[in-house]
């Protein structure tokens, strides 16, 4: 496998980053080829440790294959972290935004911190710090050689490195660390960074997105009618309760693709009319969907038949849809053979709508990339929306500012 110019370039940029300091970050957006280029950089250590995601390990794998890369590589998704036994040269960490939580480390990062102990790390990712340049101290946290090691947590290190503000979360007031201090921030990490887009790639392909707004039956509309001025929808044998906020901005999204999970905890289909508008309107494509809820997919199994999970069928077997969940399928994953992308519901997360829409980016790929979102009517995935091009979280805040709702509602049975 031969590496274009530009990677070959920050295989020799990086390594010699990786050399000085023991850490690399390859900020390369999607499909500019950042496993490949890790891996060559990677040729140079003996025992390498690939931590991603559970649906990117066999696509790392092929990559493995096809370069003929001579190292011993192992290739683990995050949640397996807690089984890595063996001693390692090198570790590298895809899609390693997961790490920048803030201002508590996520929970898989000690276990991270203590298998890359001494050990150089390679960092990928296509957004380093899509919400917040705060996301940056936990990443850099699992590092022995941290630029910011002497801070020892992130509540210190804040102090110096954010604006840190005031804000109200259900009349309390809490301290806000989203506003970092970016210019200082790169005073101390900048040089580790090497970044990347597509356009010095020579992408031509660009993301086309089209909204379309699906009526749904009269039971939807009825439902969300009454969970919303109610609280609660009692049924025969099942109900459905929305006595928080939170409770009902999540029943008020699910309904909107016409799925609703009980307050018992079994699910149902109401209304099929977004999975019967693709059957109908996406007729001979190869296509690929999108989903929110669990019992989305089973609205999408309902109507067709030719459904699979794995993108190494999706490529392979021939009039095959391919289906994932968002979270589960924003990231490393290549859905540049499918001619559109659809999503028949919307994720809160910002960081969620960047990068699951890109899926279909290629060097390879010579046609545009149509995405598609399927909103009900006047349904509540147009106002998430709106909120996430802006690269904004849809938060609880802003649903209680649109729909109107308290923190506790008074259902209709109180």
């Amino acid at each position: 496998m031969q590496l274009r110019d530009y990677q070959q370039e920050i295989v020799t940029q990086g390594g010699a980053i990786l050399n000085d300091n023991k850490i690399l970050y390859l900020s390369m957006e999607v499909r500019t080829g950042k496993t490949h280029t890790a891996l060559a950089i990677a040729k140079d250590y003996k025992n390498v440790l690939f931590i991603t995601k559970k649906k990117a390990i066999s696509s790392i794998k092929d990559d493995m294959f096809t370069a003929k890369h001579s190292f011993n590589l192992e290739v683990i998704n995050y949640e397996s972290v807690h089984k890595v036994s063996g001693d390692y040269d090198l570790i590298i960490l895809d899609e390693a935004h997961r790490l920048g939580a803030f201002p508590k480390q996520p929970k898989t990062l000690r276990l991270i911190k203590k298998i890359a102990h001494l050990k150089p790390i390679i960092y990928l990712s296509g957004t380093p710090t899509p919400e917040s340049y705060s996301q940056i101290y936990h990443q850099l946290d699992v590092s022995t050689f941290s630029p910011f090691k002497q801070w020892k947590s992130f509540y210190k290190w804040s102090h110096e490195f954010v604006n840190i503000k005031q804000m109200m979360i259900n009349g309390f007031s809490i301290n806000d660390y989203k506003d970092a201090k970016r210019d200082k921030i790169d005073e101390h990490c900048k040089h580790l960074f090497i970044s990347y887009t597509q356009g010095q790639a020579g992408f031509v392909n660009r993301i086309n997105e089209t909204v379309l707004y699906i009526p749904m039956g009269d039971t939807v509309k009825s439902l969300i009618e009454r969970l919303t001025k109610d609280g609660i929808v009692e049924g025969k044998e099942e109900v459905i309760l929305a006595e928080t906020a939170v409770k009902m901005q999540n029943k008020i999204h699910q309904l909107s693709s016409g799925t609703i999970k009980f307050e018992s905890g079994n699910t149902m289909v109401i209304d099929t009319a977004k999975a019967e508008f693709i059957k109908s309107h996406f007729k001979g494509e190869k296509i690929a969907i999108f989903y929110k809820f669990k019992a989305e997919l089973e609205m999408l199994q309902s109507v067709f038949n030719n459904l699979v999970y794995d993108v190494e069928d999706f490529k392979n077997i021939e009039n095959s849809i391919f289906a994932s969940q968002i979270l589960s399928g924003r990231e490393g994953i290549n859905l540049s053979n499918a001619d559109s992308l659809i999503f028949i519901n919307i994720d809160f997360s910002a960081t969620s709508y960047l990068q699951a829409r890109d899926r279909l980016s290629s060097m390879s790929r010579t046609k545009e990339n149509n995405v598609y979102w399927l909103f009900s009517h006047k349904g509540i995935e147009e106002k998430i929306y709106q909120t996430v091009q802006k690269k904004e979280d849809y938060t609880l805040s802003y649903f209680k500012k649109d729909y109107g709702v308290r923190k506790n509602i008074t259902t209709k049975n109180n």
